[in-house]
C-alpha cells in the first residue's frame, strides 16, 4: 500500500504567486496616493498651528508681527513645523504665507 503525500503542486503555487502579484500591483499605487494626500493634509494642519501661534505671539508682544525665527526662539513652534510650513507654501504657490522667515 502506497502512502499518499498531500502537498501543493508547482502549478498551484505559481497561480497563488500570480494572484498575489496582481493584488500588489493594484494596491501599491493607491497607497502612494493616499500617503501624499495625508502628508498634504498634515502640512495644512501645521500651517494653522503656526498661524495660531503667531497670533498668540502678537498678543504677548504688543502686536509685533513675528517671523518664523521669532516663534522658534520663543519656543512656540519647532524647526520641524517651520519646515512643514515652508514646504506647504512651496507646494501651494497660489497661496501666500502670512509669516516670513
Amino acid at each position: 500500500m502506497k502512502k499518499e503525500i498531500k502537498a501543493f503542486t508547482l502549478i498551484e503555487m505559481l497561480v497563488v504567486l500570480a494572484i498575489i502579484s496582481i493584488l500588489i500591483l493594484l494596491f501599491v499605487p493607491n497607497l502612494l496616493k493616499e500617503k501624499a494626500q495625508v502628508q498634504s493634509t498634515g502640512e495644512a494642519a501645521v500651517v494653522k498651528v503656526v498661524e495660531s501661534q503667531a497670533q498668540l505671539y502678537e498678543l504677548d508682544h504688543d502686536d509685533k508681527q513675528p517671523s518664523l525665527t521669532d516663534l522658534v526662539a520663543a519656543d512656540m513652534i519647532t524647526p520641524k513645523q517651520v519646515a512643514s510650513y515652508e514646504n506647504y507654501y512651496k507646494e501651494n504657490k497660489s497661496e501666500t504665507p502670512e509669516l516670513a522667515n
